[in-house]
């Protein structure tokens, strides 16, 4: 039976969970709100990422979350809210770890090299599926303002992160958007390939254009 609380996003049905790979069942969730939310979104992120969005029905979210389909509408009135809330945590995630390779580094050259690094890591874990928000644009962007939106503001916040890497290094400010469409592109090789080499060309790459743009400056 649809739901009526879909919000135009597809497979907002609460129907029965889909046959490909189904979520073990979770004993049924007594948590605080915070602790309940968090289940949720955890869940839910794990669930779209690995299968997709449109693929997942609000019972496989129940089903895996352990949390009744009444209190997950308790606290997303929508599909959409669960998704929206996702991506957020997805960019804290990206945001956190991104920083997180860079600071380890000390030398500006270095620090933006950092982010291919980061990535190669990430392109190596079991579970990578290429990046969460264009995977998500994909699927929803042309009907979902708020998801097209999102993406369109996580990728910004990447351009202007590594933008004031490259200020730093003393570089050209066009650098920042060249090592940032190495890196989008970089996502979608990986995913593809299914190899976490694209992270290692995109390193090389960025080598180049660093070194050009700083004896240029």
């Amino acid at each position: 039976m649809a739901d009526g609380r879909s919000a135009g996003i597809p497979g907002a049905t609460v129907d029965a969970p889909s046959a490909a790979a189904p979520a073990p069942a979770r004993a049924p969730s007594t948590g605080s709100a915070p602790e309940v939310r968090q289940r949720i979104v955890a869940e839910a992120d794990r669930l779209y990422y690995g299968r997709g969005i449109t693929a997942v029905g609000m019972d496989d979210l129940r089903a895996a979350s352990g949390v009744s389909l009444k209190r997950i509408y308790a606290e997303f009135p929508s599909k959409e809210a669960v998704v929206v809330a996702v991506l957020e945590h997805r960019h804290a995630m990206w945001t956190d770890g991104v920083a997180g390779r860079v600071a380890r580094a000390t030398a500006p050259r270095e620090r933006l090299l950092a982010v291919y690094d980061y990535l190669a890591d990430w392109f190596d874990e079991d579970d990578f599926r290429g990046c969460g928000f264009i995977n998500a644009f994909g699927e929803l962007g042309a009907v979902s303002p708020a998801v097209a939106d999102l993406a369109r503001r996580h990728k910004a916040s990447f351009q202007a992160y590594v933008a004031g890497l490259v200020r730093d290094a003393g570089a050209p400010a066009d650098l920042a958007d060249q090592l940032a469409i190495l890196a989008e592109g970089a996502q979608t090789t990986a995913a593809i390939s299914g190899s976490a080499e694209p992270a290692r060309h995109a390193r090389r790459a960025a080598e180049v254009l660093i070194d050009a743009a700083v004896r240029a400056a």
